[in-house]
C-alpha cells in the first residue's frame, strides 16, 4: 500500500523557500549561526510547523529538537530523520534545512494518507552542526553520541566569548531532557552532495556508506613585531613568512595523500594587522579529511614536522579535534538502496567528504544518508543550488526507507561491521554482528 506513496514536492519546496527567508542574504543564500537570534526564529518556525503536523516536540539540554509522529508500537524507538537549520556566515538555502524539512514533509505525507507506521516517526533538528560560530562542528549530536562531554560542549565560546550554555538561555531553546538518554532506533539523514560526483555522472542517488575522517587544528605562530623599514631582512621574525610556509605544507600534504586526501586553512588572523609592522603572531587553522585514518596520522605527522623546521618563531600545534572516519549501518543502507532501485533513480554508492551530524549519530545508532545532487558541487556558498526534483527524489527515498525500517528497528542498537568502496557500485558487507 504504501510502495506508490510519494512526498508532495510543491509543499517540500515552499517549506524550504519559507525558511531560506529567515536570515535571508542579498545573494539568496542564508545567515542562521547556531543559537543567533536567526536561529532561534527558525527553531520557532519548525517547531509550529511540527505542532501543526500533529507532533509532540521535545527539547534536551543543548538544544537538539525531537518532533515525534506516534506509531502503531509506542514501545518501539523511533526512526528519527532530520539535519540541522543552523547554516554558515555566507550559507545556502539547502546545506541541513533540506534534511529537517524532507523529514518533516514525510510526516505529512504520511499524515494526509493516514498511514500508521510500526515504530513512531521522528524528525530531529541537530544543534550547531555548522560549528561555524562554536568549534568544533556537530557538536550536539556529537555529544549525542558520546564523543563530547556535555561540560565541554556547554562551555564553548564563539569569538565574542559568549558561551553554548548562555546562548541556549537566551534564546529558550535550554531543554531539561538529558542530551543522549532520548532513545533512537534508526537515524536517516538526506543532504545535498556538497561535491560534484552525482553532477558528473548523471545521477540522482548517493548512497552513502560513510564518512571520512577530520582532524582539526588550531596554530598559532609566535614572532616579532618590528619596524617594517628600519628591521633588516636578516634579523626578522615574521610570523607571516612562516605562516604561509605552513599554509604551502598544508596543500602539499593533502596533494601527496591524494586522491582522497584534503586540507584547508580556512581562518587566518594576523596582528598587529598594521601596514608597517612586521607581523608578530599569526593565528590560523587547518583542516584535514581522509576516509583513512591511518593516512590522516600519516598526514599530521606531516604538518607537525613542517612546524618544526620554522626556526625564527615559536609555533605552537593544537589538534582541537579529531574525528576517526566512520561506516553507516547495514540495514539501513540496504532499505536505502532498495528504496532507491524501486523508484528506479539513478545511483551510486559514495563516501561522504563533509562531516554530518550522522557520522556521529553512527557511532552510537544504526545510521545512513542519501545524498542528492548540487550544481557544480558547490556548498558553504549563497550560490548554494539543488534542483527541485532532485530534492524530491531524495526525499521519496528516505519516505519509503523509513517505513521498511519502521517494521526493523529492534529496542537495542546492533553495531555492524563494513567494508567500504569509496568509488563505484559495487558494495561488499560483513553483515556478522559485532560481539
Amino acid at each position: 500500500m504504501t510502495r506508490g506513496l510519494r512526498i508532495n514536492g510543491d509543499r517540500l519546496w515552499q517549506s524550504l523557500l519559507d525558511m531560506s527567508q529567515i536570515g535571508a542574504l542579498p545573494g539568496g543564500g542564508c545567515r542562521r549561526l547556531a543559537l543567533s537570534d536567526e536561529d532561534r526564529q527558525a527553531r520557532d518556525v519548525f517547531r509550529q510547523m511540527c505542532l501543526d503536523a500533529g507532533c509532540d516536540v521535545h527539547i534536551d539540554r543543548l538544544g537538539n529538537m525531537f518532533a515525534r509522529r506516534p506509531g502503531r508500537n509506542p514501545d518501539l524507538p523511533p526512526v528519527a530523520i532530520g539535519s540541522h537549520l543552523d547554516t554558515q556566515p555566507h550559507g545556502g538555502r539547502f546545506d541541513g534545512v533540506y534534511g529537517v524539512l524532507a523529514g518533516l514533509e514525510i510526516v505529512r505525507i504520511l499524515n494526509d494518507h493516514n498511514i500508521e507506521t510500526d515504530a513512531p516517526i521522528e524528525i530531529v533538528n541537530w544543534t550547531n552542526e555548522e560549528g561555524a560560530r562554536f568549534a568544533p562542528a556537530m557538536l550536539c549530536s556529537g555529544v549525542y553520541a558520546g564523543l563530547f562531554d556535555l561540560d565541554f560542549a556547554l562551555s564553548r565560546t564563539d569569538a565574542d566569548g559568549l558561551r553554548v550554555d548562555e546562548e541556549l538561555a537566551r534564546i529558550g531553546y535550554e531543554g531539561d531532557t538529558p542530551c543522549g538518554k532520548h532513545q533512537i532506533g534508526a537515524f536517516l539523514e538526506a543532504h545535498i552532495e556538497q561535491g560534484p560526483l552525482l553532477e558528473q555522472h548523471d545521477e540522482v542517488i548517493g548512497v552513502v556508506t560513510g564518512g571520512q575522517g577530520q582532524r582539526w587544528y588550531d596554530v598559532t605562530v609566535t614572532g616579532r613585531d618590528a619596524h617594517s623599514g628600519s628591521t633588516p631582512m636578516s634579523g626578522r621574525s615574521d610570523a607571516l613568512v612562516a605562516a604561509a610556509h605552513l599554509v604551502t605544507a598544508v596543500q602539499d600534504i593533502a596533494l601527496a595523500h591524494g586522491p582522497d586526501g584534503v586540507g584547508t586553512v580556512g581562518e587566518l588572523h594576523v596582528s598587529p594587522n598594521a601596514r608597517n609592522t612586521i607581523p608578530g603572531e599569526i593565528q590560523f587553522t587547518i583542516d584535514f579529511r581522509h576516509p583513512d585514518d591511518r593516512v590522516l596520522s600519516e598526514m599530521d605527522t606531516a604538518i607537525r614536522f613542517a612546524a618544526s623546521q620554522e626556526k625564527v618563531v615559536q609555533v605552537a600545534l593544537d589538534m582541537i579535534w579529531h574525528n576517526p572516519p566512520v561506516q553507516f549501518d547495514t540495514r539501513c543502507i540496504d532499505a536505502i538502496d532498495k528504496a532507491t532501485r524501486d523508484l528506479s533513480y539513478p545511483y551510486r554508492y559514495m563516501v561522504s567528504g563533509a562531516g554530518h551530524d550522522t557520522c556521529q549519530l553512527a557511532r552510537k545508532v544504526p545510521a545512513a544518508m542519501v545524498f542528492v545532487p548540487c550544481r557544480d558541487g558547490l556548498s558553504h556558498n549563497e550560490a548554494e543550488w539543488a534542483e527541485p526534483e532532485h530534492l524530491v527524489a531524495g526525499a521519496n527515498v528516505l519516505l519509503q526507507a523509513a517505513i521498511d525500517l519502521s517494521r526493523q528497528v529492534a529496542p537495542e542498537a546492533r553495531p555492524i561491521r563494513q567494508s567500504l568502496n569509496t568509488t563505484g557500485k559495487s558494495h561488499t558487507y560483513d553483515k556478522e554482528l559485532s560481539r
